[in-house]
């Protein structure tokens, strides 16, 4: 049975080594903040559709809070940071306690992958703040409970064309949102360092 507590979080993920990518491999960077809460309903995570651009090549996607790393930041951990407080204003500095960073994943779209490793940091919130929205990136926030991604019953796929060829692709589905591609993997390596099984 999967143990689904903030302080197992903080335990398993405070102890994890992880991986990086080499700059040579993905000389672009970004992070997101996978920001935990616990609402007395359970341990929730935090989500946030993206909203529709045209030139977004994961315009209207669920996702973490987070982008790219623009030369003023210090490091991928600041850029988690000030993403977070533009997108949904939450003052992570502030408001949550770093629990730690998780493995790099190299970014892909449409089919490409792409020279950019993003670097995902989870955090626990301990201030009763909740995100708000930026409309010119930001659709909605949604806080997912824990319990309902390790549900079989919210794991599924989700149909995906490409050049000319259709795909099945896995996804959660939860409160009638699709969370799939880049944010699903990132979520699978998470459950993995908690040794947490669907």
């Amino acid at each position: 049975m999967n143990r689904v507590d903030l302080g197992w979080i903080r335990e398993r993920i405070g102890s994890h080594r992880p991986h990086p990518i080499n700059d040579r491999l993905a000389p672009r960077r970004a992070a997101v903040a996978s920001v935990f809460r616990d609402s007395g309903r359970g341990v929730e995570l935090l989500f946030i559709q993206r909203a529709r651009q045209e030139h977004d090549p994961w315009s209207g996607h669920m996702a973490f809070p987070g982008g790219r790393m623009e030369p003023r930041d210090e490091s991928p951990l600041h850029t988690a940071r000030r993403e977070t407080l533009e997108e949904v204003q939450l003052e992570l500095e502030r408001d949550a306690r770093l629990i730690g960073p998780l493995d790099d994943i190299i970014a892909s779209a449409r089919g490409r992958v792409l020279p950019l490793a993003i670097t995902p940091f989870a955090f626990e919130l301990v201030q009763p703040v909740e995100p708000g929205v930026d409309s010119v990136e930001v659709q909605e926030v949604l806080w997912a409970p824990v319990s309902m991604l390790l549900d079989p019953a919210h794991s599924s796929t989700v149909a995906y064309e490409l050049g000319g060829q259709r795909y099945h692709l896995p996804c959660f589905r939860v409160f009638e949102r699709v969370i799939w591609g880049l944010t699903y993997q990132m979520l699978m390596r998470m459950f993995t360092v908690l040794g947490w099984e669907i």
